[in-house]
């Protein structure tokens, strides 16, 4: 998930902003503040990747409020006014909406939010994971290693990847399935369906079109991995089938 600050002076427009975001799956809303102030004991305390701030506020506005943080974070500036659009670009702003917006202009900037958060922190490449055989995830707030050879499987989720580990909690991390399969060694992992990639070497059984890692958990074959998949175990079969 993205965690975000939702910041406006106007208890309406805070109110409607909040809404917005409670509307994205991707977006975490951590707080919502009427002032930069209150902003800056949440970022004292929080990780946050994101802002949504009005530039207009008495005392300190949105704009010098991010001029005057050391490692802001991505910002989405909102504001009635058309002027302070080049300013805030300036400040490298990933989005300006101008009041009033609606919902499809707040979703748009919020797909650049996270468009801009995977480019910044790419994942590692498949040779740095072969050499040490970890992988750097950020899950909520935090970034975590991660052994490749406890991943039990992965489950594709929309923009999400849910990943199980032997004897873990399962990780959430926003990632595509696709980045994920390029990033693990081919020799260990297989796609096996639309929605799933399994280690190869955790696979308890196989039972017509269905993987069976554990006594619960069964994970189906898709018809555009059979094929791939009855090669493997071609690969590996002894004896008479």
């Amino acid at each position: 998930m993205i965690k975000v600050l939702a910041i406006d002076d106007e208890p309406l427009a805070l109110q409607q902003l909040t809404a917005y975001i409670g509307k994205v799956p991707f977006l975490e809303l951590v707080e919502a503040c009427q002032s930069a102030a209150d902003a800056m004991k949440v970022l004292e305390r929080e990780v946050i990747d994101a802002i949504f701030v009005d530039i207009n506020m008495p005392d300190l506005n949105g704009m010098d409020f991010v001029k005057s943080l050391v490692m802001p974070p991505l910002v989405v500036f909102t504001t009635a006014y058309s002027e302070y659009a080049v300013e805030g670009y300036k400040v490298d702003a990933v989005d300006y909406l101008l009041k009033p917006f609606g919902l499809q202009d707040f979703q748009r900037a919020a797909m650049k939010v996270k468009t801009r958060l995977e480019e910044r922190t790419p994942a590692p490449t498949a040779s740095a994971a072969e050499e040490d055989d970890t992988l750097f995830l950020k899950t909520d707030y935090k970034v975590v290693r991660v052994s490749i050879s406890e991943i039990r499987y992965v489950e594709g989720m929309s923009e999400y990847v849910k990943i199980f580990l032997d004897g873990q909690k399962p990780l959430v991390v926003l990632l595509s399935m696709k980045k994920l399969e390029e990033r693990l060694p081919a020799s260990a992992f297989m796609r096996i369906h639309r929605s799933y990639i399994v280690n190869l070497a955790k696979i308890r059984e196989v039972n017509k079109n269905r993987v069976i890692m554990d006594a619960d958990t069964y994970l189906p074959i898709g018809e555009n991995y059979k094929d791939a998949f009855a090669a493997y175990l071609d690969s590996r079969f002894l004896g008479k089938k």
